[in-house]
């Protein structure tokens, strides 16, 4: 239970933190489009990131070089790009924005960058695969309870961050909103890309 526990609450506290991908989840609570399939395609990742650490392949990461370039460079280009579309967005207004007029993305574009948002981002690996996994050795015979513990940490954040956001929805139904929150993510997104290029 206190391996549990500690994978748990670590997790959480890593994942808490708005980024890319939280901000994606967030925007679509708000419209409430494909909150489940967005939520579940998160959790999972997680899930397959935190196992993956867990059972010692961070240690196998850490040691290929090519690896994080590799997701640095992909994950900071996939992120300006939809830093560009977020702050034009945010620019122009434009359809979409009142959650009742119309559907955004399909659920296919919208599952495929979630899943960019995701495996795109060398700082998930850093926190699933290599911390949470090297941290887990501390619990010898336990790796796995506290693996359990993480995973049920994402699964519970992502769900309450998708569904709760539908709170918010009131104040989103003025289109003024929906600028201010894609200048916002538009923000984040380009901020995060620049903390990649340049290495932190």
């Amino acid at each position: 239970m206190d391996a549990a526990l500690a994978g748990f609450f670590l997790s959480f506290g890593l994942i808490l933190a708005i980024g890319a991908q939280n901000a994606f989840v967030l925007r679509q609570g708000i419209r409430g489009e494909f909150v489940l399939p967005v939520v579940l395609t998160c959790a999972i990742s997680d899930a397959l990131l935190i196992t993956l650490g867990v059972s010692g392949f961070g240690a196998i990461m850490a040691a290929a070089p090519w690896v994080e370039p590799a997701f640095r460079w992909g994950g900071a280009a996939f992120l300006l790009y939809y830093a560009f579309r977020a702050a034009r967005s945010a620019w122009t207004g434009g359809e979409g924005l009142d959650p009742a007029k119309g559907p955004g993305a399909g659920l296919r574009a919208t599952i495929l960058t979630c899943l960019a948002l995701t495996w795109l981002n060398p700082h998930v690996y850093l926190d699933t695969v290599i911390l949470l996994g090297s941290i887990s050795t501390q619990y010898a015979g336990a790796r796995l309870a506290f693996g359990a513990g993480a995973v049920t940490a994402s699964f519970t954040f992502f769900f309450m961050l998708g569904f709760g956001a539908s709170l918010l929805r009131p104040l989103f139904a003025r289109p003024a909103s929906w600028r201010v929150l894609d200048a916002i993510v538009a923000l984040i997104m380009a901020t995060i890309a620049i903390l990649l290029i340049s290495g932190h």
